[in-house]
């Protein structure tokens, strides 16, 4: 059976995570809470979640030892499949200025910014339910 690694560095809604990732493998793939290196390196997939600021939880990743270098060794030396989600995602850039400058993992050239948006009155960031219209009409939208 593979096993997919589930990073635990206090960063994220683990369990929440946990119980998505259980349900979409139907028993097919070992699902691992963990934060040891060497868990990271025997894995066949990881995922990394993140809630909060990019600096506290690259500070969070950094401060478990060796963890950052399993990653690194695990998905660009050896090619396995990975997940960010939300921070978990946006640690692959190259930096964060979030709350000063940050650096990423470096995965991913480039930087993650706040957004500005156009109109001061749209909340960022934005949680919720919206709808999709398509101006062009339904029958372009695909099934």
């Amino acid at each position: 059976m593979s096993r997919l690694a589930l990073i635990d560095y206090g960063s994220g809604n683990l369990r929440s995570a946990e119980k998505a990732l259980v349900r979409a493998a139907r028993g097919r793939v070992e699902v691992q809470v963990t934060h040891v290196p060497e868990d990271v390196l025997a894995a066949d997939r990881i995922v990394l979640p993140g809630v909060g600021a990019f600096a506290a939880c690259k500070s969070a990743l950094d401060a478990r030892p060796g963890l950052r270098e399993a990653l690194d060794e695990a998905v660009r030396g050896r090619g396995r499949p990975f997940l960010g989600i939300c921070v978990g995602m946006q640690l692959m850039a190259s930096r964060g200025l979030e709350f000063g400058e940050t650096p990423g993992l470096g995965w991913i050239p480039g930087e993650v910014r706040r957004l500005r948006p156009a109109d001061a009155t749209a909340k960022v960031p934005h949680m919720g339910w919206n709808d999709l219209v398509n101006p062009h009409g339904p029958e372009l939208i695909a099934a």
